[in-house]
């Protein structure tokens, strides 16, 4: 008996681009599953918008409840569109919200987009909050993807998400290890926007740029790099400990960039090499960092023979964690583990999200 569920996955990640909205079949049949992504759409924020989230963390806590409603409204909205547009049928939307506050150890995370404003205004069931329970069982509450990576990508030895932070999750002992490793678009964007340009498209500043020596010794030496996982950052991390950094060297934009490529790949590749059980252990790349050649080849020049690079289509390096929170939410209505502890840290798994009903 094949279960099929019809989700709507949304995704806003910390890299700021916009909102990805995934149509996913998810099927199950004899607790396996595999998943159709049937229609994709990607909704950029207007500099306003892109400005408020990322400023969303100082508000006072009634501005944020307030943004945090209308916040919900507006992904509704978008719903709305994206399901009439295409004639779906919906058994549930499952979505991440916007993370505006990451500070599990202080028994909190935040991510903004009312599960009830977002279903009153779509007109459908809502699976949302994924991480709350999480951190209130101890978790870090992040990162949430591994349960995707074990159940649809488990081929490979290791799935690496380049978006604003990078993480990488694999299987260690039988229990699926996932962290986050470190930076990724997140300083990349950083340098581009104050400049006025959204992204370095593929690379190619980046790569006419020269290394910054003393930058990258110091960014390389930040203390979360040495911490042992689970672990997990946020914005708060990045604006206290990252950009201080980065302002302190008033060299050229693609320097600049040239340098954080190289700090992204010396991390990743040092957690790749001291994981790999083999040589030539197969290294499953998405997130919007995947489409960044300069990156990629970066990488595959650090990693040498310890791992065989493999990007999928450009379909599912933008959709993946949208697909994955589709996953998500089809195992929350079944009352399923969707929140691996060995992944999070916390006392037990979990099957975690709260359901909203449309009025």
């Amino acid at each position: 008996m094949i279960k099929t569920h019809k989700i709507l996955g949304l995704m806003s990640g910390t890299s700021l681009d916009g909102l990805d909205l995934a149509y996913c079949l998810i099927q199950e049949k004899d607790n396996r599953y595999t998943f159709e992504i049937k229609a994709v759409d990607s909704i950029s924020y207007t500099n306003e918008m892109q400005l408020r989230l990322k400023d969303a963390i100082l508000l006072p806590s009634d501005a944020l409840l307030k943004f945090h409603n209308s916040y919900g409204t507006w992904l509704g909205e978008q719903a709305k569109k994206f399901i009439e547009a295409n004639a779906l049928e919906v058994d549930y939307i499952a979505s991440h919200g916007h993370t505006t506050h990451h500070q599990p150890e202080n028994g909190l995370t935040f991510q903004i987009g009312s599960g009830q404003h977002l279903a009153n205004a779509s007109g459908q069931k809502v699976i949302c909050d994924f991480r709350t329970n999480d951190v209130a069982l101890g978790g870090q509450g992040a990162p949430l993807v591994p349960i995707g990576d074990r159940l649809f990508f488990g081929t490979y030895d290791f799935c690496l998400n380049l978006g604003g932070i990078s993480n990488v999750s694999f299987e260690h002992r039988g229990q699926r290890i996932a962290y986050d490793i470190g930076l990724a678009n997140m300083i990349l964007n950083h340098i581009t926007r104050k400049n006025g340009l959204e992204y370095d498209k593929g690379g190619k500043l980046a790569k006419s740029g020269k290394i910054i020596p003393e930058m990258l010794s110091r960014l390389n030496a930040l203390e979360f790099y040495r911490l042992p996982f689970p672990k997990s950052i946020g914005y708060e991390w990045f604006i206290k400990e990252v950009v201080p950094i980065v302002e302190t060297f008033p060299h050229r934009m693609e320097d600049l960039l040239c340098t954080s490529v190289h700090h992204i790949c010396d991390q990743v590749a040092m957690q790749v090499k001291q994981n790999s059980k083999k040589e030539g252990s197969t290294l499953f790349i998405t997130g919007g960092g995947a489409l960044n050649d300069y990156l990629i080849e970066t990488l595959r020049e650090k990693l040498g023979n310890t791992a065989e690079l493999v990007v999928p289509s450009k379909q599912l390096i933008e959709f993946k964690e949208a697909l994955v929170f589709a996953l998500m939410g089809a195992l929350r209505a079944e009352q399923k583990i969707n929140v691996l502890s060995s992944v999070t840290g916390a006392k037990t798994d979990s099957s975690s999200g709260v359901i909203f009903l449309p009025s």
